[in-house]
């Protein structure tokens, strides 16, 4: 008997995954491992062939081609992770079936609730069933409602061997959300040709555009002295880090800006009189702008360091990922064959560009065309996430539909 894709979600929930950032070790928690080694054995119970589990947590494993067709080997992809903005231990789900498109009471004892008036799209699930929390944790549906897909449809693929398709190619990884997925990941071993991240939104959500990224450190060098003696000697570190802020564009934050807006955003600020650390990221979907953006904060960290003294100002720029659009201009059938798939299931694609990023981002840098797919999740990285039952099978059946467009496609 095959296990349901919300048996295997709620299984996966469960298990407390939470990546931490700033980590010089991947995975940057151990505990994702454990989530690991459940996928690792329930790949090998279900027959998958080449399963294995690697040093730093990835998980591998090959559903067997059924058909002599040149089908492209594809892959399919989710992250182990939650995100660390939002508990993700000992996570308590519940169901509201039927939902009437009212305002649903997440905890009874704290008045917790949400509705319509504050996410709209949940009118899109009337009669649907939903599934929160009580508000103590987030849902973890992103991105396990993507591994709970990509695992229900290995099974029903291997189960069912009389279904012709190609070899599909699975992977799980660590430290997505911290930036890190793709670090380790054995790209030539996996061995598919191209691939999606299982790791999107709403049912229909297909991305192939996403931000260029970076990060971003400022360091302030101040100094403290007792208030009472500090004329021309104090440098406070705090005063000049808000100065710094505000010499960045004011409508360039997140707060305002949307689709292909880029920005600066401040995520983290501590510190003292003596020294502050600010970190920023840095987004734009346009190269060139981009650059313009790390060299604007370039010039104004060099602006401060000429008015208070060299060293005062410490800038520290890395990149973390680009734009997936220029490496997948060459493999746009990978987005054909979804939409394709999308209009035989009565799925409405929305295609939009992603506001952040996916692993498929830094994989398409490192050889593997990987676009991004929809999983059903809502309002991720927080307490409010949700997804429905509908949706995690709804998604199953895309990726099924996808996989058998695969071998309709290819010659004999």
């Amino acid at each position: 008997m095959e296990t349901t894709v919300l048996t295997r979600f709620l299984k996966y929930i469960a298990v407390d995954t939470m990546s931490q950032p700033e980590k010089d070790t991947v995975p940057s928690t151990e505990k994702q491992k454990d989530l690991a080694r459940i996928l690792e054995q329930e790949l090998k119970d279900m027959g998958a062939s080449d399963v294995s589990m690697d040093s730093h947590g990835y998980v591998y494993g090959t559903v067997p081609a059924t058909t002599d067709k040149k089908v492209p080997v594809l892959g399919l992809i989710a992250h182990l992770d939650t995100s660390p903005a939002y508990s993700g231990e000992n996570v308590k789900p519940q169901i509201v079936k039927n939902y009437d498109g009212g305002r649903i009471v997440m905890n009874q004892e704290t008045g917790l609730s949400m509705g319509p008036k504050e996410y709209p799209d949940l009118l899109n699930y009337v009669g649907q069933d939903v599934i929160t929390t009580d508000g103590s944790t987030l849902l973890g549906a992103d991105d396990k409602a993507g591994i709970a897909e990509i695992m229900a449809l290995a099974e029903y693929l291997l189960k069912h061997p009389q279904i012709p398709h190609g070899t599909i190619k699975v992977a799980f990884t660590p430290d997505e959300e911290v930036g890190a997925g793709p670090d380790m990941f054995d790209v030539k071993g996996f061995g598919a040709d191209v691939a999606y991240t299982v790791d999107g939104g709403a049912v229909g959500e297909l991305e192939y555009e996403n931000f260029n990224a970076a990060s971003c450190k400022v360091i302030v060098h101040g100094l403290s002295i007792h208030p009472g003696s500090s004329k021309g000697k104090m440098k406070n570190a705090i005063l000049m880090a808000m100065e710094l802020q505000n010499m960045l564009p004011v409508f360039e934050n997140p707060m305002y800006t949307e689709e292909y807006e880029g920005f600066f955003h401040l995520d983290t600020i501590s510190g003292s009189v003596e020294t502050v650390v600010m970190n920023y990221i840095i987004r734009d979907h346009d190269m060139d702008k981009f650059q313009e953006k790390k060299a604007y904060i370039q010039r104004v960290a060099d602006y401060m360091n000429q008015k208070y003294g060299e060293g005062t100002i410490e800038l520290i720029v890395k990149d973390t990922y680009y734009n997936m659009k220029e490496k997948l201009k060459d493999h746009m059938y990978l987005i054909d064959i979804a939409k394709d798939a999308m209009a035989d299931l009565d799925i409405q694609p929305i295609i939009v560009p992603i506001r952040g990023g996916t692993d498929g981002a830094s994989l398409s840098y490192m050889g593997l065309p990987c676009p991004n797919l929809c999983t059903g999740g809502h309002n991720a990285h927080g307490k409010f996430e949700y997804i429905t039952i509908q949706s995690l099978e709804k998604t199953t059946e895309l990726l099924f539909t996808i996989v058998k467009k695969f071998e309709e496609r290819s010659p004999q």
